[in-house]
């Protein structure tokens, strides 16, 4: 069976599909919130979904992302894919910045300190982060640039 190809995101359409992801994102999270997790807590396909508060590194507020995360023994697995959009996500950026972060599954939350995984460890990842979430592989695809992989760990 042949793969069949994978179109990039023209700058165009990213730019009238971020405001509509921004949107999506603010329900989600409060949904999320209000029903502790059992709302809001699987991404199509059954993938776990968390939030995650950041500080931002130009405005100094809090904001919460909710994102696909892949729990790891004590860590949490965070990929800054875009759904394959050629510049890294705000909440990337921003955890490069400043690491400290609060991850919600369910009710439960926990601060965390996140760092970039290197070449080989994406690598040796990568599978695992399939095996969650599939569309990963088509995202990288669609970009030019190295989709990171944040590793968090316990505070």
């Amino acid at each position: 069976m042949t793969a069949k190809p994978v179109k990039p995101i023209t700058p165009e359409q990213a730019r009238f599909v971020r405001p509509i992801m921004r949107g999506m994102s603010r329900l989600h999270v409060w949904v999320y919130r209000a029903s502790q997790g059992r709302l809001g807590g699987r991404f199509i396909g059954g993938a776990p979904v968390c939030l995650v508060t950041i500080t931002g590194r130009k405005s100094g507020k809090r904001r919460t992302t909710p994102l696909i995360h892949i729990p790891r023994a004590d860590d949490v697995l965070l990929v800054a894919s875009q759904g394959g959009m050629d510049i890294h996500p705000v909440w990337y950026l921003n955890l490069l910045a400043k690491p400290e972060l609060e991850v919600q599954v369910g009710a439960t939350r926990r601060k965390l300190v996140a760092r970039q995984a290197s070449p080989a460890e994406k690598k040796q990842l990568w599978p695992l982060l399939l095996s969650v979430y599939p569309d990963f592989d088509e995202y990288q695809q669609r970009t030019r640039r190295d989709i990171p992989v944040m590793i968090c760990s316990p505070r």
